[in-house]
């Protein structure tokens, strides 16, 4: 098996740049401010052929209320599931109270412990470690997470016991990635938990409890997906910490990362204007899209068909999507999403022949014409696929440059009917097959400007 290795410590003590250290990755969000981490975040990594998974856990102070509890209990789950734990103290703020605390809950765990001094540089090694023997525990290892310092040779100590793993190749991620993206505090991280049916992220009535991208491997019924929760993003003007802007553009990559992304909206506040601006970057990206309003058992009949109307008519430009009415909080409708993420993964990664797209194309230019231009018809002769997630159709024609964007608008839609593509964009690119009259005809007109030439010639000298 796998060892899977917990980071545990106060806030602030390294934890996060250990995790990306361990894992070669830049994962997690790194930044001067205490408290920035607060879900369970997992990664793979490997030293001398020895494969293992790190957690990545919130800082636990003792002295939390409100969101800072429920992010300590995910620290403290991390220590359930753990084989080894790597407590991680700070040399340059010396040994403190909370240090005692982890020290006596990872007592009561029964877990393999390894002290690791982090922040060494520039210090005594052997004054900055004595006060932290006080601790207790025997195996003790100076780190700079930052630079690297120390952690080769701790890890190789950690990883000693457990043999190399020789295996098969595969891929361990795999499945259907799901981003589940939306403005804060519209119940991302319900819906995430619901999904997985356990409390996995933490859950707080309070904007921006989620702040980084939190990946979540798991199973259902055979099949395997990955889960993405992300942090709430904010119009532009109201964003106002530097850690908000890096959780947005971890937001947006995980857009990027996902084959189908559910964008939550609050059924109570109705769909604003920032819902769109996602829904527009979902769409730019190519991802399959499945819309989920959320809190929906909380509405009268009055309010559900205001909201119904209103979203027939600002959809239009997404009306690929499926929509979804849901409580995340109580399980209402939450299974369905399920049909319609398998659906939308379906259509964005078909295979589509290129004489069944060459059919479809010929029948919608039948039912509506290209349009004329400079006096000639554009003419689009076949068609074939080009890329998938999203599905790419490219055309082959002649002036395909002067094809207008209603027009493309309208063969995407015609290909989505068609083809059954349920949940995802359709994209149309063009290529303009070459001219095979076009050489011969300037060569001729070569041979006749040269022939003018002669003649003007010829007369200047008789004259």
């Amino acid at each position: 098996m796998v060892p899977i290795i917990a980071l545990v410590g106060k806030p602030n003590v390294g934890k996060s740049t250990l995790f990306n250290r361990l894992t070669r990755s830049r994962d997690a969000l790194v930044a001067n401010y205490a408290g920035l981490t607060r879900d369970r975040k997992y990664g793979d990594g490997e030293i001398l052929d020895r494969r293992f998974m790190v957690i990545d856990t919130g800082g636990i102070s003792g002295e939390e209320a409100g969101i800072d509890a429920e992010m300590a209990e995910q620290s403290l789950l991390a220590m359930d599931e753990a084989d080894v734990v790597l407590f991680i103290v700070d040399c340059r703020s010396g040994l403190t109270s909370a240090d005692y605390l982890i020290a006596e809950k990872l007592r009561r765990k029964n877990r393999r412990v390894y002290l690791v001094a982090n922040k060494i540089d520039g210090l005594d090694p052997a004054a900055a470690l004595a006060d932290f023997y006080q601790l207790g525990f025997s195996g003790m290892f100076a780190t700079t997470a930052t630079h690297g310092r120390g952690v080769k040779s701790m890890m190789e100590a950690v990883l000693e016991p457990y043999p190399p793993l020789v295996t098969e190749s595969q891929d361990t991620a795999g499945g259907i990635k799901i981003g589940v993206v939306g403005r804060p505090n519209v119940g991302k991280s319900t819906l995430v938990n619901r999904l997985l049916g356990e409390d996995r992220v933490v859950v707080f009535d309070e904007p921006g409890t989620t702040r980084d991208s939190v990946y979540i491997d798991y199973e259902r019924r055979g099949q395997r997906f990955t889960l993405i929760d992300t942090a709430g993003v904010r119009k532009r003007k109201n964003i106002k910490l530097a850690i908000e802007k890096f959780s947005i553009v971890k937001t947006l990559q995980a857009i990027e990362d996902a084959n189908v992304v559910i964008l939550m909206v609050d059924a109570q506040e109705g769909l604003v204007e920032q819902d769109l601006h996602l829904m527009g970057s979902v769409i730019d990206a190519g991802r399959g899209l499945v819309i989920g309003i959320n809190k929906w058992d909380g509405l009268d009949p009055t309010q559900r068909d205001t909201i119904k109307a209103e979203i027939k008519r600002r959809l239009q430009f997404a009306d690929f999507a499926t929509v979804h009415f849901i409580s995340a909080l109580h399980g209402t409708g939450v299974g369905h999403l399920y049909d319609s993420i398998c659906a939308s993964y379906a259509a964005a990664t078909d295979t589509l022949s290129a004489s069944r797209l060459t059919r479809v194309l010929e029948g919608a230019v039948e039912d509506h014409q290209p349009p004329m231009v400079y006096g000639r018809r554009v003419k689009l002769r076949f068609a074939h696929a080009g890329g998938r997630n999203p599905p790419v159709i490219i055309i082959h024609g002649n002036q395909t440059d002067a094809v207008p964007a209603q027009y493309t608008r309208y063969l995407e839609k015609v290909f989505r009917r068609e083809l059954g593509l349920q949940g995802t964009p359709v994209r149309v690119e063009y290529r303009t097959g070459n001219n095979p009259y076009k050489t011969k005809a300037l060569n001729a007109r070569a041979r006749q400007a040269s022939k003018l030439k002669k003649i003007v010639k010829y007369s200047k000298r008789n004259d």
